[in-house]
């Protein structure tokens, strides 16, 4: 088995093995912190024998996996990343070559991380796989700005939603009900999800909070209003989360 480093999603593929094909483990990475991965995550990663991991995936995470092969095959919004066809190809030839395969997800695997693509993918190959899910971004920015998402007599719904779209979707967006909303990757769609929502009735004064870069060492949190949040938050430069609802007033 092959120990050299592997940095890239382009980096040559090594010619498939005859050994059994090896089970591929999608184990969701959590907001960032590498201490808040799930304990079952960090034992697997551990093990791993080689790692494919998103953009968001920090160095102090990959550390916990030091004896695994690290491939990048991230993919972030508005930037030259990784296609996810890419990306399938090289979990089956991961699978082909080695025993023990990890795809690493920021947040959780079944949130906004494209896996049923690449569980098809998988599966049309008849690879093994297991999900273990992690933290994912909306349950971590709440803690973090120590906001609940619900509250009694407010707020007992909450939507997780992103207005990203795939070149081939349609651009046309339905905002989602719920009494507290919660975006994903909100930065770039600010002012047009504030303007949603203003159009539909909601008030100017309807509370904001935007955390970006959760839970890493350089977050920062941003209390808003509705109103605010329509002039666009051209000041946020990471990965941003934006929720918009009474339930995220200050308690003050």
């Amino acid at each position: 088995m092959s120990s050299a480093p592997a940095n890239s999603a382009n980096a040559p593929t090594p010619p498939l093995s005859a050994t059994p094909i090896g089970k591929v483990y999608l184990i969701g990475a959590g907001p960032g912190a590498a201490d808040l991965i799930t304990v079952r995550g960090a034992r697997l990663l551990a093990l791993a024998d080689v790692v494919l991991h998103d953009a968001l995936v920090t160095e102090e995470m990959l550390e916990l996996c030091p004896q695994a092969v690290k491939i990048s095959v991230g993919k972030r919004s508005g930037q030259r990343s990784t296609a996810q066809q890419v990306i399938n190809e090289r979990l089956i030839e991961c699978a082909h070559q080695y025993r023990m395969v990890v795809r690493l997800k920021g947040g959780d695997p079944m949130l906004f991380g494209r896996a049923d693509e690449e569980l098809r993918a998988l599966d049309s190959q008849n690879i093994p796989y297991e999900i273990v899910p992690g933290i994912t971004a909306a349950l971590a920015a709440a803690s973090s700005a120590q906001r609940p998402l619900t509250k009694r007599g407010i707020a007992r719904s909450v939507s997780l939603f992103t207005s990203s779209t795939a070149p081939d979707e349609p651009t046309e967006f339905i905002m989602p009900n719920g009494d507290t909303l919660v975006q994903y990757m909100g930065g770039r769609e600010a002012t047009a999800t504030a303007q949603r929502l203003l159009s539909l009735g909601y008030a100017r004064t309807t509370p904001v909070v935007v955390v970006e870069n959760c839970s890493r060492d350089n977050e920062r949190i941003l209390d808003l209003e509705l109103g605010t949040l329509e002039q666009g938050l051209t000041q946020c430069s990471g990965p941003v989360l934006v929720m918009i609802g009474e339930a995220l007033a200050n308690r003050g």
